[in-house]
């Protein structure tokens, strides 16, 4: 297994060989803070580099970067570790933003901390750190890495709750190779009583949640930053024109707030849910019940795939799916794969089954890898 946690402290004789320099990238929360005390406790050397992502320019919500660098230098103070920043924003911006925008104006939803695992926190950190000295990396991310006939593997974390191997799923051999995740094997309440015992002063700080570079704004406004108004019909799939949207791109499937429909309910009093979007026709779909058909699929379609292994399984695979973040993972046959795309049927229809969105597989709790969704088949049943 290869976790930092099963390495032993050196002992006087292996003093003179130290274990290697990590570079942990830290946030200023409470889950790299541990990640980086542990890793001091076992004995690698430790340096701490906190990563400015966004440039914020809106006075109003300004972004928490300032605030979170500093506890993250309080941090390595603590722990007597050197601190250092490096700004990203410029990356972030060309490799993770203008995807983001470009995915929400043809009518999808992306998911940005995927993008930016894979483009920042695991290639331009991962390369950057390593061209700095470090032997490897390391980050709070509740994931564990293994190993298996010469391959590595990316493991769930052990609290179910936290794991964050969905957003991993970009990593491959050459990134796992490189990298430690510390608190895969603990659950957060115990990651909170080591940082509490240890002092630092960020053990109870809330996690941040979200979008960073959102922050607390409602996402319709920020969105209208970049995007103007693009009205069109709000239909049932009968064709019924209920109102009117402001542009497909401030929905997603599921979608149950902000549709200005609310009054306009059968007799029972079930809400709306947006069910589907037609970017040739401008016309945003919604139904009627949390349990409605059109909700439902049966199936998907991903492009964009990645398999930790560096190859794909062969097809049919039998394995598990998430197309959510906290979904449990649910059982499905890939039922065949293209050079980019793969076809994916579920046992039992999935809800709210969005384009844009990531489709991670899993074989118990280890994460082959995954696509983005592109297409969904929709259930009959």
């Amino acid at each position: 297994m290869h976790s930092p946690q099963s390495k032993p402290h050196p002992t006087a004789a292996t003093a003179v060989a130290p274990l290697p320099l990590v570079t942990v990238g830290l946030s200023g929360g409470v889950d790299s803070s541990v990640a980086a005390l542990l890793l001091m406790r076992q004995g690698y050397t430790v340096a701490g580099m906190f990563m400015k992502n966004w440039q914020e320019q809106d006075p109003l919500h300004p972004c928490t970067a300032a605030e979170d660098a500093i506890d993250a230098k309080a941090v390595c103070r603590r722990l007597g570790i050197t601190f250092n920043g490096i700004n990203f924003s410029a990356e972030y911006w060309q490799r993770v933003f203008q995807q983001f925008l470009g995915e929400y104006a043809q009518g999808r939803t992306p998911n940005p901390d995927i993008l930016c695992n894979k483009e920042i926190k695991f290639r331009v950190f991962l390369d950057h750190a390593l061209a700095q000295g470090a032997d490897l990396i390391a980050t709070g991310h509740y994931a564990r890495i293994g190993k298996e006939n010469g391959r590595y593997l990316l493991l769930q974390g052990i609290d179910a709750g936290k794991d964050q191997s969905y957003f991993l799923y970009t990593l491959g051999q050459d990134q796992l190779a490189k990298t430690l995740f510390p608190l895969g094997h603990l659950r957060k309440t115990e990651v909170r009583r080591i940082a509490a015992e240890a002092g630092l002063s960020n053990h109870d700080k809330k996690d941040s949640t979200g979008i960073c570079f959102i922050g607390e704004r409602n996402f319709r406004t920020f969105l209208l930053h970049y995007f103007k108004p693009d009205p069109g019909n709000i239909c049932t799939p009968e064709g019924v024109v209920m109102g009117e949207h402001e542009g497909l791109a401030f929905y997603t499937i599921g979608q149950r707030q902000g549709l200005g429909i609310g009054g306009k309910r059968m007799s029972d009093g079930r809400p709306w849910y947006v069910a589907g979007k037609d970017t040739a026709t401008n016309t945003l779909f919604v139904v009627q019940g949390h349990d409605h058909h059109a909700l439902f699929t049966s199936g998907l379609t991903a492009d964009r795939l990645h398999w930790v292994a560096g190859h794909p399984p062969q097809v049919p695979y039998r394995c598990q799916a998430k197309t959510r973040y906290r979904q449990p993972a649910q059982p499905c046959d890939i039922t065949a794969m293209e050079s980019e795309h793969c076809h994916v049927v579920f046992d039992s229809p999935q809800w709210a089954v969005t384009p844009g969105q990531a489709v991670v597989f899993y074989d118990g709790e280890r994460c082959l890898g995954g696509g983005t969704i592109d297409a969904t088949a929709q259930s009959l049943a």
